[in-house]
């Protein structure tokens, strides 16, 4: 038998795999997995199925580019999870890493290899903290040249087939961009899709041709469908597949240009798709288990490869063989035996709001008994939660608690209009769907009224921090992870890279200053009546540290009941094993605590 402490490494050094790509010309597939402790790239052999450690860097690898030929790879690694990217390559041919992009205080976003793969595109802050630059590498050479400069944010997508331009993302609100052409001889830039109303615009597919292309966009509608276009004429968009409900999220072109690969966000679960560009119909693919699919990658015309996630399924790559639509599960890396006979499938349950509005939310717990509940709030705000596996989520619900998942006003995956329904002014009635979810709890699944926690990272930082100072009689407990106390102290001091994008969600320091005050959770936090339990990373540069440091010391200044824990060596996200532990025991038995449930006896 296990105790508490075993139990909860079990649950968080399960690894997972993610991110596929297929290796060019290779016949293997590379992913991310944490099998070692911190993410590295892996590769997975087609032929013998066999797994072997593919990168070996000191820190965590957020993302990993392949060459056209697949003989090259850019690795992008981070330093103590301050998400400033840096680049080293690793050659096929002897599979060592060597710095190539390094400029430690700043971030880098990759653009993609040249046709050639004689050089690389990026992006960086470096003249600028807000200002993201083009710059091209020769790999060989490491010669950089700064190709455009930008006063705002900006990412590469891709070289265009010619080799002789860029495909540029800028971001024109928290949620919708614009896609622009970079001539690299002329370094002048054209939009394109110009014309059209602003939307969002994801997954660009060239074809062979070079002359075409693909995209989601949700130009003119309200959620993301694919799109044809031709570059000469980029404004005539022809609509190929639209849901009315729901967002095409993913699109991955087969190498013989025949077929469309794609997603579909069904409220939090994905449905695997296939759109015949010849027949121009489509069909989804059966036998792949209710999850959340990421990173489709083609191996050939008829096998495709892809990520796949759900509550009792940590992370694994899965093929699907066209020819005879069979599916399969290729790497187990996200087993766990001790464990996973203890995770939950959670249901798919909804709620009226105070204005009618009806909305979602996962629930994991048993259902013939009445139980204390935390209710974990995403981040983003523009974020949703998925059908995915989460350990802190199963860990809670091990223990005895129920929990609910809302993707409250604000959240993506339901279309436009619904992710708009916080902006600025509206803030707090995303707040109010918390109480309401409270209620729904209460009479819908009979949850004890005097037993119900809230906790949240980052935005649901915030979330927990406004449904505990104006809702504060609903709550047993809060814990708040790398939260926002007060928007304008936020907006002051994170990074400027990300302030403007930011103000078009929460308002902006120029005319919403009386609102920030009015809704502060910092202002309020006499109203707190409960035990706080906070969390932050010292190298935060998404949400700084002081919106923990300032909200503490008020509420010690008050003789509140307040905890605060700070990592030094974490960022936004917490990624070493061992603070994992730490901030999951603290919050597990923190609940159990105020919420009064008694420690459980697992049995292995």
């Amino acid at each position: 038998m296990m105790n508490s402490d075993q139990i909860l490494s079990e649950y968080l050094n399960v690894r997972g795999g993610f991110q596929p790509q297929v290796l060019p010309n290779q016949q293997a597939v590379t992913f991310i997995s944490k099998e070692t402790g911190i993410p590295q790239v892996w590769k997975w052999d087609v032929t013998t199925a066999e797994i072997q450690q593919y990168s070996n860097l000191p820190d965590r690898v957020l993302a990993a580019y392949h060459s056209p030929s697949g003989k090259q790879t850019i690795v992008g690694i981070d330093e103590k999870g301050n998400e400033k990217q840096q680049f080293h390559l690793l050659r096929e041919k002897d599979l060592y890493t060597e710095e190539l992009v390094v400029s430690k205080e700043h971030f880098h976003q990759f653009g993609g290899w040249s046709p050639d793969e004689s050089k690389i595109a990026f992006t960086s802050n470096r003249r600028q903290p807000g200002y993201f630059d083009v710059f091209i590498l020769d790999v060989e050479t490491k010669t950089e040249e700064v190709v455009y400069q930008v006063d705002g944010n900006c990412t590469p997508i891709a070289w265009t087939k010619d080799g002789e331009h860029l495909i540029i993302s800028m971001p024109e609100t928290n949620i919708d961009q614009s896609y622009y052409i970079l001539n690299l001889k002329k370094k002048e830039l054209y939009k394109l899709f110009e014309g059209n109303s602003l939307a969002r615009y994801q997954s660009l597919q060239q074809s062979n041709n070079g002359e075409s292309g693909f995209i989601l966009t949700d130009v003119g509608q309200d959620t993301l469908g694919i799109h044809q276009f031709n570059f000469k004429e980029s404004s005539q968009l022809q609509e190929l597949l639209t849901f009315d409900k729901w967002d095409i999220e993913e699109i991955k072109l087969s190498p013989d240009n025949s077929i469309l690969a794609f997603t579909t966000n069904e409220g939090g679960i994905s449905l695997l798709g296939i759109y015949d560009l010849t027949k121009q119909k489509h069909h989804y693919i059966e036998g792949v288990p209710s999850g959340v699919v990421e990173s489709l990658t083609w191996l050939n015309d008829n096998e495709l490869y892809f990520g796949l996630k759900s509550p009792i399924l940590p992370g694994d790559i899965w093929r699907v063989s066209l020819n005879d639509n069979q599916v399969e599960r290729v790497t187990f890396i996200g087993e766990a035996k001790e464990v996973q006979h203890l995770w939950q499938q959670p249901e798919l349950c909804t709620f009226s709001s105070f204005d009618g509005l009806e909305v979602p939310y996962f629930l994991y717990g048993k259902k013939e008994e009445a139980q204390p509940v935390v209710v974990y709030v995403h981040g983003g705000p523009e974020y949703q939660i998925r059908a995915e596996y989460n350990p802190v989520i199963q860990y809670l619900a091990a223990n005895g608690f129920a929990v609910a998942a809302p993707n409250v006003r604000g959240s993506m995956g339901y279309g436009r209009k619904y992710v708009k329904l916080d902006d600025v002014r509206k803030r707090m009635d995303s707040v109010a769907d918390l109480k309401w979810l409270a209620n729904d709890l209460v009479n819908t699944h009979g949850v004890d009224s005097e037993r119900i926690g809230i906790m949240g990272r980052s935005y649901g930082g915030f979330m927990v921090l406004a449904a505990l100072t104006h809702y504060a009689d609903i709550w047993a407990a809060g814990v708040d992870i790398v939260g926002i106390s007060h928007f304008k102290s936020f907006l002051e001091n994170t990074g400027a890279w990300r302030r403007k994008l930011r103000e078009y969600e929460y308002g902006s320091l120029k005319e919403d200053v009386d609102f920030f005050e009015e809704i502060a959770p910092l202002n309020h936090s006499d109203k707190i009546k409960v035990p706080l339990l906070i969390f932050h990373g010292r190298n935060d540069t998404r949400v700084p540290v002081s919106e923990a440091e300032q909200l503490t010391e008020d509420l010690i200044e008050q003789g509140k009941h307040v905890e605060l824990i700070i990592f030094e060596d974490e960022g936004h996200q917490t990624e070493k094993i061992e603070n994992h532990i730490k901030m999951n025991t603290e919050i597990v038995q923190f609940m159990q605590k105020f919420l009064k449930v008694q420690e459980v006896n697992f049995k292995s």
